[in-house]
């Protein structure tokens, strides 16, 4: 009778243990599926946000500069001072169709980018016209690897920038322009190189934030001081403006859906900081 009950007590005592570590084992399941949901549904933090520009140097940049080979910094246009890109030409005489643009090393395809930027400074003497308070940051950019020594403008898409002329007339900045590309507007390509937006004018010394949010080759986004200004869609290469390029890079038809970012230089002494890309996955 006493082993019979030392029996019984054995068997409970196994089978407590066992639906202990049962009930164990769920709470694990339960703990880790909870950490996988909240890791799934998380919501995006500022700590994603990449700074292009380290405001110490441009060893992530590359240049290229009409006239010039890539990598050639000509009269040190684009330069590193007070934390901010400077656009300058100090020495160059006639500015000579010395049309420059600092690409950032990656590519990317699916972005949001922000920045800011200021017009400064008089125009070069000898730039056209039009550069005059204009400049731009360009997207989906060919690899400036590929751009040639005599080639004037890399085939890609513009976020122009303009300010005031001082006349009273609006001037908006934010707009597009396409140079060696189409894009569709409105549900139809659109045939003029340059697309004004909805922002209002900007005066020259004005620190202006733009944004600009790319989706690939579909829907594209400019934003000037967090008002959305312009949309349109489909990217690709087409249209005329940009010239002496390399055959082999201008497929026309072709999606545009990755590329570089470039700064411009164009004749107008312009300055940006606080560059910073979030991809979108």
């Amino acid at each position: 009778m006493l082993r019979e009950e030392y029996s019984d007590d054995r068997n409970f005592s196994e089978q407590s243990k066992f639906n202990t570590m049962q009930r164990y084992s769920k709470l694990l399941s339960l703990v880790f599926v909870s950490m996988l949901f909240c890791c799934k549904t998380a919501p995006q933090k500022d700590d994603e946000w990449i700074p292009l520009f380290n405001g110490k140097d441009l060893n992530d940049w590359i240049v290229k500069i009409h006239h010039y080979e890539t990598g050639d910094n000509f009269d040190s246009t684009f330069r590193v001072e007070d934390g901010i890109i400077k656009v300058r030409y100090d020495h160059y005489g006639d500015f000579n169709d010395r049309f420059g643009h600092l690409f950032y090393k990656t590519p990317f395809s699916s972005y949001h980018l922000k920045l800011e930027y200021q017009f400064t400074g008089s125009l070069q003497p000898g730039a056209p016209d039009y550069t005059i308070l204009n400049s731009g940051v360009m997207f989906h950019a060919q690899d400036p690897a590929t751009i040639l020594k005599e080639q004037d403008w890399p085939i890609s898409v513009e976020m122009q920038f303009l300010a005031s002329l001082g006349d009273g007339s609006p001037r908006p900045t934010g707009n597009m322009c396409s140079p060696g590309t189409d894009i569709v507007y409105q549900g139809k390509k659109y045939d003029g190189h340059c697309l004004n937006s909805t922002s209002k004018t900007f005066d020259a010394d004005e620190w202006v934030a733009a944004e600009l949010i790319v989706l690939k080759d579909s829907l594209i986004t400019h934003i000037i001081n967090g008002d959305t200004v312009l949309q349109y869609s489909n990217p690709s290469i087409g249209g005329g403006v940009a010239s002496r390029y390399d055959p082999a890079q201008f497929v026309e038809g072709k999606p545009l859906t990755s590329g570089y970012i470039g700064l411009q230089s164009e004749g107008q002494p312009i300055q940006f900081r606080n560059i910073y890309l979030k991809e979108i996955k």
